[in-house]
Order: C-alpha cells, then structure tokens, then sequence
C-alpha cells in the first residue's frame, strides 16, 4: 500500500496537506475524502479502518489536514471556511492521477461536518457522503439541548481544539495547562459555565460565541449546515449511536433528505455513544451483533455509488436499528412513526422518598386519581450528578439505583411486565411542572428496572424552563431510542432538576450561564403533579 502526502491551493491562496493512500495495483479509481481537524494521520481510527484498508478496497483515499490544522496553511476558525475549502477539495480530489473523477465522502463528527459543508456547495464530482454523528442545526443538535448549554461536552471540546492549537503553536505552557483542564474540567470558576482558563488561554475559541449566543438567533442561521442544504440531493449513508450526543443532528438530517430526496437515503443506528462503536457501553455488553459494522458497510455503499455495482443495499429496508435489549437489529421502511402510547404519572406523594409510591399507569387507572403532587428540593450545592446517558462522559447506561434513591430525584415507575415491551422511535415527556423559583431545568431519564433491583437508563432528555413560561404542560424531548424491556422487569421515570455538569446548574434566577455566578445558585422546590386532572404522562412510541 503506497503512501504520499500532497498538497493543494484553496481559491484565495492557502496550502493544504493531505496524505493519499492508494491501491497497490495500478488503475483508475473513485476517491474518498475524509477533512478533519485533528492531524491528518488519526484519520478517525478512533472509529473506522486505517486509510490503508480502504484503499485496499479499490479506492484513492485523501486524509486532509482542514485550513489551520495538522500541517495545513491558514488560520482555523470552526466550521468558518468548510463550504469554500470544501468545495476546491473535492474538485481538486477529482482530478488526481488515477482518479476517475467520482468523490465520496466520509467520516463522523467534525469529519462529518465537513462532508454537509462540501455537499452545500454542489461539486460535481461529489456523488455521494456518509455522514455519522453530526449536528444539521447547530443549536439544536449540538451547542443547546432544551434551551440548557451542553456544558460538559462543548467546555471538554474547547479545550481539546485549544489544545490542539497551542500544541501546533510550540506554547509548552499553554499546552500544559489545557492538556491538565481537559482531564480536570473547571467546574467551580467564579461564573462557572466561563472558566477563566478558556477565557485566558483561548480568547478566540468558538466557545465564548456559543456561550453568548443562548438563543438560535442569525448567529446559529448562519453557521448550520441547514441553511445551505435546501438545494442539495445525493445518495446518503446516515449513521448515529442511541448514546451519541449528536443523535438528534442525524435524525434531523435523515429525515428531511428521506422525505424530499430523488435518491437512496439509508440510515443505521447502534447501541453506541459518540466514540468508540462497539459492543461494550457504558456498563453494559451489547453483544456480538453490535460489533462495529460500518467500514463494511461503508463499503457496500461507496461500491453502489462510485463503482456501480450491485451490492444488493437497494433491495434491503432503509432503516436499520439496534434493539438494545433483545441485542439484534431491527430492519424498517422508514423511521418509525408509531402511534405514541401514554403512561400516566400516579403517586401518593412520597415518589422522591419511596420507590414504590410513584407509579406508572394506564389511562383507566390514572383516572382513578384526581389530583396527587410530589415535591423535591434541589439544592445546588450537592446538584443531582450525571450518570451515562448521551450527555455526560462516559456515556452509555449504567445502574442508577443509587441516584434513584436521592431524595431530590422522584420516580415513577410500572408494575412489572406480563410481556416484552418494544418501544422504537421519538420519545416524549409531557409533565405539569412548577417552582419556586423564575426558572428551572428538569432532567429526564427513562430506565429499565431488572428484577434484580438493578436500574439501567436507555434514553433521557433535559430542559431549561424560562422564566416567561405560560404553557403547561412541559414538554421535554427525550433521545430517540429502540429497546427492549423484557417480561418481568419493568419501565421507570426518573425526574431531577438538574445533570451536573452535563449541563450548568440552573441559579433558579433566570439568568444565563455566562453571567451567572456560582454563589448565585438558588435552593429550587419543584413540585410534579399528576393525576385525570394534570396528566404528566410518557409517550412511548410502541411496536409489536
């Protein structure tokens, strides 16, 4: 397998490095592009086969350093320059000796990005990409979930590109320090959510942009691949984890392209978080079925598209799903749009001092309970801690009974099942919610209850309540998920008020985290009511 590493011109002047690994037999061959971020020679290993195999498949595979990075000329600025730079890459790609003018792309996160960037400015020769785990809109799907910061994903980001940069910089110093603040998150500076380190040692981070900017205003408009996407129509490869942050950004992808694409769009989700996609997350092993299938896939893909071939993909269903649970894939027509079930929330009261006070129940049996209320007290001094799920490090499930048993975390859970429950699809929260405070977050997570006392989370979502809230019931968005509870174990509901530090602690104030200090934070009583007459309820999207 030969290796080279080459350079190109953008449009205004600036050399950028890439490494091409090519077949060992001479030919013509379709190209596959990878733009990242992070030195060129990753090449996203972390996740996907060495450049070298898929060269062995019969491509020209091009691993570019993006504009500022790796040994790339220019300055780096996230996502600033991707639709221009992207855009002379694939058409300078196109034309390498050997190639036969056919441009794939590939790669997850940034590397996904960028392939959405390049796609918006409509090079010919780009014929088809594979985007995994990427945010479509930036704000939704990245920097903010339910209006609350992503805190412990976009700070731990930060630094590590800031790291990066001081690395290529040669500023020891510098370096030193980030390389520590990375493995020790400052979490307790004096407007938390505003470390000073970030502020000091890198004053031209996007951070401090998306800190400012908590509402999706023409900041975001302008920086999110959707806004350029309108246009745009090819043959797509959609990949997400059931634990990976950005899930909601490829679904939100996946489901525009499938419902106005002229082309194929394909779309496989595993029980994996944002890296590494194996069987083992979290606590728990998914089993063999859940080994890493993309490279083969990716493939498939890339035969049917650059090459011709039929590999046989257009006859199969176009959405495949993990089944956490029963641990085997689920093939579908489309994204299961099920008709949502509800649970309703019951309770006696005591739901954040017993396990077995709050329930959850049919409509019948909701009925039979006009009016019950439960009350917690968040204190922010000892914030109910994140454990798992999509937005916290490390993800994935683990045994929350602990949690489960704090005092500022009320549950609601089902007698056991007389029968395997399937849930596939978007899931929803509806609770009637107030405080004591003008504002609150209020995180929810839904777990599995085995008959061993263990409590494992599969799904969860988070909000921050405005003070200008007039709405009831609220609404919060859980992570889409498909799962498995088997007969005997059963369903819980979990609600707190807060997810430290996937998320800053809410003061309770109503002031935004970039101005609110941490002596700011308010003791927050949260009373959840339930009931016929306020029917906080789960909507599970059920399938046989």
């Amino acid at each position: 397998m030969t290796k080279e590493t080459v350079s190109m011109l953008t449009r205004d002047g600036v050399r950028l490095f890439a490494d091409i690994y090519r077949p060992d037999s001479k030919g013509t061959y379709p190209v596959l592009l990878m733009r990242q971020p992070y030195g060129r020679a990753i090449a996203s290993t972390v996740v996907y086969a060495h450049p070298s195999w898929y060269a062995s498949q019969g491509y020209i595979v091009v691993i570019q350093d993006v504009r500022g990075r790796g040994t790339s000329e220019g300055k780096f600025k996230l996502f600033a320059r991707e639709i221009e730079d992207g855009f002379d890459t694939v058409n300078w790609a196109a034309q390498l000796p050997g190639s036969s003018g056919q441009v794939g792309m590939y790669g997850f996160s940034y590397q996904g990005m960028t392939q959405l960037y390049a796609a918006a400015a409509k090079p010919p020769a780009l014929k088809t990409i594979c985007p995994a785990m990427i945010g479509y809109d930036l704000y939704t799907d990245w920097a903010y979930e339910g209006g609350a910061f992503r805190w412990q994903d976009n700070l731990s980001w930060a630094i590590q590109l800031a790291a990066e940069t001081a690395r290529l910089q040669k500023d020891e110093k510098t370096y030193q320090a980030l390389y520590s603040a990375y493995r020790n998150l400052p979490l307790s500076d004096l407007i938390p959510a505003h470390p000073e380190i970030l502020k000091t040692l890198a004053p031209d981070s996007f951070y401090h942009d998306w800190l400012n900017h908590p509402k999706p205003d023409k900041y975001w408009q302008k920086l999110a691949p959707k806004s350029y996407f309108q246009k745009v129509d090819m043959p797509m490869l959609h990949m997400g984890g059931w634990f990976d942050t950005y899930l909601g950004g490829t679904l939100h992808l996946y489901k525009e392209m499938a419902s106005r694409s002229a082309f194929p769009q394909y779309l496989l989700i595993g029980p994996w978080a944002h890296l590494p996609w194996g069987r083992k997350v979290g606590a728990l092993d998914y089993g063999a079925a859940a080994v890493n299938p993309i490279d083969l896939l990716q493939i498939r893909w890339f035969d049917q598209f650059l090459k011709g071939k039929d590999t046989g993909l257009l006859k199969e269903l176009p959405v495949c799903l993990f089944e956490m649970g029963s641990n085997l894939w689920q093939s579908f027509e489309k994204w299961p749009t099920n008709n949502h079930q509800p649970l309703f929330l019951s309770s006696n009261g005591l739901a954040n001092l017993r396990d077995d006070a709050g329930k959850l129940v049919r409509k019948e049996q909701a009925a039979e309970n006009l009016k019950s209320q439960d009350v917690f007290v968040h204190d922010p001094w000892r914030p109910v801690p994140a454990l798992g799920g999509h937005a916290s490090n490390p993800p994935g499930a683990f045994d929350r009974s602990a949690i489960d048993c704090r005092t500022d975390v009320v549950t609601y859970t089902s007698p056991p099942l007389t029968e395997d429950l399937h849930i596939a699809g978007d899931v929803a929260v509806e609770v009637y919610c107030t405080a004591d405070k003008p504002s609150f977050d209020l995180c929810a997570v839904l777990s599995q209850v085995q008959t061993n006392g263990s409590v494992y989370n599969f799904t969860q979502g988070y909000v921050r309540v405005e003070p200008d809230r007039k709405t009831a019931p609220l609404t919060i968005s859980l992570q889409a998920t498909c799962m498995r509870i088997a007969r005997g174990n059963r369903l819980r509901l979990s609600l707190s008020a807060a997810c430290f530090p996937a998320y800053p602690v809410n003061p309770g104030t109503g002031d935004l985290p970039a101005e609110t200090r941490l002596i700011d934070a308010q003791i927050i009583t949260v009373t959840v009511q339930s009931g016929a007459n306020f029917p906080s309820q789960i909507l599970l999207p059920i399938h046989s």
